[in-house]
């Protein structure tokens, strides 16, 4: 582990120059490879070496990009997507068999359940589903056939926080794979591996770039475990291109400073929509009246930049505010410099019979914010209209 901290990593952990001593690290656009003579090449794809061959297998720039978020979240080893969807499909498909069996939190991301529900049953892959804010309903639903047990913290779009420590005793316990989602909250935030988790899964499309370009998702963790995934992307392809690791790979530079105005905002605005009468019931982590205040505070070292709110009037009163606002964006993605408004039910988790949205949490009037990089005054001022309209 380096002694140098989170800030100056996110900078100084470049690739070795090449011979024109570039500042910032080049861009290599390139789809292969070549070899000196046919011995280099034969040790190449033996794994003989380690050297690039192929950028579907690794390429300076992906390679650059993974090993910083495997130094900011503590891990052995890492491999980078196309998407955050891919890592999270590739992470399960690599490390499944048919009969194997998945404990969740119910509160995951729309696309998530999508593939647990319609998708694994298919090569008899099974999940079953526990209350995020009932853990004790975890052990009872682990079989001689669970291999991993997922979550994301803080959830999507709900932001509630579970325990990791406690998920980390329950896998040991069970012999379980930890897998977490930790795209909420980044590895500035929060490293999941320190409270026991063996993968840590991210949209790097989300807060990790930060700006609304690029699409990519990494997975780290422990070298035997990334080392299937690798594998199996090797094969079925769904790697990062070059030119969004290098987007992604800047884009760490700037995370600290970023989200560090993020949460700022966020408290801000969680703040102020707590108190204000149209509205139900505000959720941001780090407001004391968050149902899991305390676990968020331990295991988080800020609140994120999400905030779910619930709108007086439900659903037609949460469909008003969207169309009454003036600056915020209305959009399905999230982690942007720009404020997002967003209402789950009928878009990001739409897919979710109602029921399904019931149990995690979604209700008809919810809205998740994602509280960009704009003068909170600002951002407030048009919730406040919009809500007002």
């Amino acid at each position: 582990m380096s002694d140098k901290n989170f800030e100056t990593e996110a900078i100084r952990n470049q690739m070795e120059r090449s011979r024109f001593q570039e500042h910032s690290t080049p861009l290599y656009l390139t789809s292969s490879f070549v070899f000196e003579d046919a011995e280099e090449m034969r040790a190449a794809f033996s794994e003989e070496n380690e050297r690039n061959i192929y950028s579907r297998f690794s390429n300076p720039n992906t390679t650059e990009f993974t090993d910083k978020v495997v130094q900011m979240e503590g891990a052995e080893a890492g491999y980078a997507f196309a998407t955050g969807m891919a890592a999270v499909f590739s992470t399960f498909a690599a490390l499944l068999s048919s009969g194997d069996h998945i404990v969740s939190a119910r509160s995951v991301f729309g696309s998530t359940h999508t593939l647990f529900t319609k998708y694994f049953p298919k090569w008899q892959i099974e999940t079953s589903y526990f209350d995020i804010n009932n853990p004790d309903e975890i052990e009872p639903l682990i079989t001689p056939a669970t291999k991993i047990l997922y979550a994301e913290s803080p959830t999507n779009p709900g932001v509630d926080i579970i325990d990791l420590e406690l998920l980390g005793n329950i896998a040991k316990k069970h012999n379980l794979l930890l897998v977490i989602d930790n795209c909420f909250a980044t590895p500035y935030i929060q490293q999941p591996i320190k409270f026991g988790a063996d993968l840590v899964i991210h949209s790097a499309t989300k807060l990790m770039d930060g700006q609304g370009r690029v699409l990519g998702g990494v997975v780290v963790g422990k070298a035997e475990l990334v080392r299937e995934i690798y594998l199996f992307s090797r094969n079925t392809g769904p790697a990062l291109s070059p030119f969004n690791a290098w987007v992604l790979s800047k884009s760490l530079e700037t995370l600290a400073v970023r989200v560090e105005k993020h949460c700022e905002n966020a408290l801000k605005v969680a703040e102020f929509l707590e108190s204000h009468e149209k509205i139900e019931k505000v959720k941001y982590p780090f407001l004391v009246s968050h149902p899991q205040y305390e676990i968020a505070i331990k295991q988080m070292k800020l609140g994120g930049n999400i905030i779910a709110v619930e709108v007086k009037g439900g659903l037609e009163a949460g469909r008003n505010f969207l169309n009454a606002l003036k600056m915020c964006s209305l959009s399905a993605n999230l982690g942007d410099t720009r404020t997002i408004v967003t209402h789950p039910a009928s878009t990001t988790h739409s897919k979710l019979s109602s029921e399904e949205q019931l149990a995690a949490g979604i209700t008809p009037g919810l809205v998740r914010i994602s509280v960009g990089l704009e003068h909170f005054e600002d951002i407030i001022q048009d919730i406040d209209d919009a809500l007002r309209c």
